[in-house]
């Protein structure tokens, strides 16, 4: 009999699949952000740069919710600051159809940003804040299969509900919100989870003792730094290749569509026991691994011309994000010191300015000089990335001890 390839979740603590849960069950609820554009342009009679101003100030918000979520992980708990950021996230979007006038669709916009990218920092401080060090990478792992699966289901059923009425999207996406959330404190109430707590004590003590921090973390900054520009290569699926494939090449946007249900499928059914097998693996040949995937996955579109071949450029960068983004979250929580969960703060808010960025730079480059000079830009930074992934990890990071159950 063939072994169970993810036999490796059976010793994951109860907290992380609490927290996965909760994950998958706002997930599925998402639909409002994929459908904000088209919200404001076809509900409300937004000119597209005015629905292009207000992403921007949502990409602002998580710019500066990242750092803030991260401290408040370190002095109140990471479980506690995802249960209010769910329900605050929730009560927000129930308003979100009442308001007129781009002013207060702008002002909800940046609170919404505010607490729905808190989730993410302190979800990921969950994770890996007190759990053993061998675990973390699988417990990330977990979460995202719990982020794609919901993502697979709640753009689709925001597309019927778009189709009847779109303020529905923003009650659904609510009401799923504040039952995350409620959820997840139930949850942490009735199976005792206080880890959190644990954390938060720590923080406290390694407070009082003077540690410097992020900024004061060189390796940390020095990866960070390769994080954004692989951000920068990764997130071009979110602006310039949609362009590409549909302007340029001429597919039809369904194609474009599909493609996203491949990097889906393979990750449901790869990513866990791809990183459950990699588990040996050292952070800096995983990271660089990971990164280059993704550059030549996305460089190679510079030379793909029919559905075949950007189909297996996507096959290729998937395997670069299956990689590396389990990786790079763990890499981040070894280099931590105890309760200082603010470290996933930082992780957070380089990426977000990367979202802010790196789409728009793309598909600017595109328009300018072209295709060939946007693939082999890219391309060329993911190789800058790597370089600079190689240089932080060439020394594995202490792993710190996790405070006993």
């Amino acid at each position: 009999m063939l072994p169970n390839p993810w036999r490796g979740l059976r010793g994951l603590p109860a907290d992380v699949w609490v927290v996965s849960a909760a994950t998958l069950l706002n997930r599925m609820g998402m639909m409002v952000l994929p459908f904000l554009v088209l919200y404001l342009t076809e509900h409300l009679g937004y000119p597209a740069r005015t629905a292009g101003l207000v992403l921007t100030v949502y990409g602002l918000g998580g710019l500066v919710s990242a750092p803030v979520a991260g401290r408040l992980c370190d002095r109140v708990g990471a479980l506690r600051v995802m249960q209010v950021a769910l329900a605050a996230s929730g009560g927000v979007l129930l308003f979100f159809p009442l308001a007129r006038g781009l002013e207060p669709v702008l002002g909800l916009t940046f609170l919404l940003s505010l607490f729905s990218e808190a989730v993410r920092p302190a979800s990921l401080a969950a994770l890996t804040g007190s759990i053993a060090p061998e675990k973390r990478t699988a417990a990330i792992a977990l979460n995202r299969l719990a982020i794609n699966l919901g993502m697979s289901v709640g753009p689709a059923i925001g597309g019927f509900l778009a189709m009847a009425s779109f303020p529905l999207l923003f009650v659904v996406d609510g009401i799923t919100s504040l039952v995350a959330g409620i959820g997840l404190a139930l949850a942490v109430w009735r199976l005792g989870l206080r880890r959190h707590e644990e954390v938060a004590a720590e923080a406290d003590r390694a407070a009082s003792r003077g540690s410097g921090g992020v900024t004061g973390d060189r390796r940390l900054l020095v990866f960070l730094s390769g994080f954004f520009l692989l951000g920068v290569v990764f997130l071009q699926h979110e602006g310039a290749m949609a362009v590409f494939l549909v302007r340029d090449l001429a597919f039809p946007e369904s194609f474009y569509g599909m493609l996203f249900v491949v990097n889906t499928v393979l990750i449901v059914l790869v990513e866990v026991p791809l990183n459950l097998a990699m588990a040996g693996w050292s952070h800096r040949r995983a990271l660089v691994l990971g990164t280059l995937l993704c550059a030549a996955g996305f460089g190679a579109l510079g030379l793909a011309t029919g559905p075949l071949t950007v189909v297996l450029t996507v096959v290729v960068w998937t395997f670069g994000e299956m990689i590396f983004f389990p990786v790079s979250a763990t890499y981040v929580a070894d280099l931590a010191p105890p309760g200082r969960q603010g470290y996933m703060g930082a992780y957070s808010m380089a990426f977000g300015l990367a979202f802010t960025l790196g789409p728009a730079a793309g598909t600017a480059v595109l328009d300018r000089f072209g295709a060939g000079t946007l693939w082999a830009a890219v391309f060329a930074c993911g190789l800058v990335a790597a370089a600079i992934m190689a240089a932080p990890t060439r020394t594995e990071p202490a792993r710190a001890a996790v405070p006993a159950a």
